[in-house]
């Protein structure tokens, strides 16, 4: 039969602890203490994206706008624009679980560009 691994994050007092428990063996927990140093790092990390949350914000609003000026004057909607917001969709969702903690893989710049995670649907309707 195979262990399963968690991992927990809990609050021990003196600072944060990253907890290893197995399913098998409940009464063993392998406390591991998070360095203050690897906090202080990943919180200036979460920082810098959180300033890079809020350009990506601004750069949503101005892609809307912009999409539905097209939309106004063509009568339909611009394939480019469109490609260009679903990729920042993608980006601005894997900035989010970095800040939130819900992952630890650094998005752009310190790592490539998202591939996208959802295609555009084909039509879009307006009802």
């Amino acid at each position: 039969m195979a262990t399963q691994r968690r991992e927990l994050i809990v609050w021990a007092g003196n600072g944060l602890q990253l907890i290893h428990e197995e399913e098998k063996t409940m009464n063993e927990v392998e406390i591991v203490k998070i360095p203050r140093r690897q906090i202080g790092i990943r919180f200036l990390y979460t920082l810098l994206y959180l300033v890079v949350l809020e350009v990506l914000k601004l750069l949503v609003q101005v892609a809307v706008v912009l999409q539905f000026i097209y939309l106004l004057i063509t009568g339909r909607y611009s394939e480019p624009l469109r490609n260009f917001s679903n990729k920042l969709a993608t980006y601005l969702y894997r900035v989010v679980r970095y800040a939130t903690l819900n992952e630890n893989f650094r998005p752009f710049p310190f790592n490539e560009l998202p591939s996208e995670m959802e295609k555009p649907e084909e039509r879009v309707h307006f009802n």
